[in-house]
């Protein structure tokens, strides 16, 4: 009979779930919302079982991380259950996703945190209070909606210059390694009758701006080029703009691996694994 180690990334309204098999491959990552924690995460996981045909006897160890695991203590329906340190499983799960031993990884929620891989050392090495929170709360005061599909919408019809400050706004020529299309300041051009499209382009590229520069400072004297992006905001389509200029600025990498959102649930499966041997 087949064994597999369920990994749960507990969040307040919303659970990520993922199962890894012995031969350590992923299983169908999915994500639910609810109202709570608890209710969230029993319905993720019988929607799991369910969808896959796995049945519980097959389940060897469930590992439970994020904010909302602490607000667990029972055995998930009687299986072994424990937790991870869901800054080990950040990078844990970044590392098997990426397939880099040696990177900073950055994890976009609500805020973000940075955590440095080298090798076996995984270490949270400090953050920013700026994130998905910031932007759906900045939506809400400026464009009356906190709900980021109609904010990714906005934003595809939004310009950015009219809402940044570009190197080429306030110099005649380039300056020594920013080119004119550089950000010089975020939204000093703004207008008081700034359309909701070019608001919403703005915040997106200023959370994403500044998320990338806290992670390339956090790099600062360690010799990493390698940043991997994980979370909730690595699927903005916007993500694709923004992180390749940043590339070109200061010869860096940005990775957004195939299985971004999930890469927190992955690491607390790869954990216990990683403990029996």
């Amino acid at each position: 009979m087949k064994k597999i180690v369920i990994g749960i990334d507990v969040g307040i309204s919303t659970t990520k779930i993922v199962g890894v098999d012995e031969k350590g491959v992923v299983i169908s990552p999915i994500r639910i919302k609810a109202t709570d924690p608890i209710t969230s995460l029993y319905g993720a996981f019988g929607k799991y079982l369910h969808d896959n045909h796995i049945k519980l006897e097959e389940v060897e160890h469930v590992m439970l991380t994020g904010v909302g695991s602490a607000y667990i203590e029972e055995n998930i329906y009687g299986l072994p259950t424990s937790k991870a340190e869901e800054f080990v499983a950040d990078g844990l799960g970044a590392k098997y996703e990426s397939k880099l031993d040696r990177m900073i990884v950055v994890s976009m929620g609500t805020g973000s945190s940075i955590v440095k891989c080298d090798g076996d050392d995984i270490r949270h090495i400090g953050g920013i209070g700026i994130g998905g929170g910031t932007l759906t709360g900045l939506s809400r005061l400026l464009l009356k909606t906190d709900d980021i599909k109609t904010i990714i919408e906005l934003a595809k019809d939004g310009d950015i210059s009219h809402i940044n400050l570009l190197i080429g706004d306030i110099s005649a020529k380039p300056l020594p390694g920013l080119p004119m299309t550089a950000t010089a300041s975020l939204f000093s051009n703004a207008k008081a009758n700034a359309s909701r499209e070019d608001i919403a382009i703005g915040l997106i590229h200023m959370v994403l701006q500044a998320i990338g520069s806290a992670c390339i400072l956090s790099s600062l004297e360690s010799g990493i080029k390698d940043f991997v992006m994980i979370g909730n905001l690595s699927l903005l389509p916007q993500c694709k703009e923004v992180y390749p200029a940043m590339e070109k600025l200061y010869g860096v990498h940005f990775n957004i691996p195939k299985y971004s959102e999930f890469c927190t649930a992955i690491g607390a499966a790869l954990s216990y694994i990683k403990s029996k041997k």
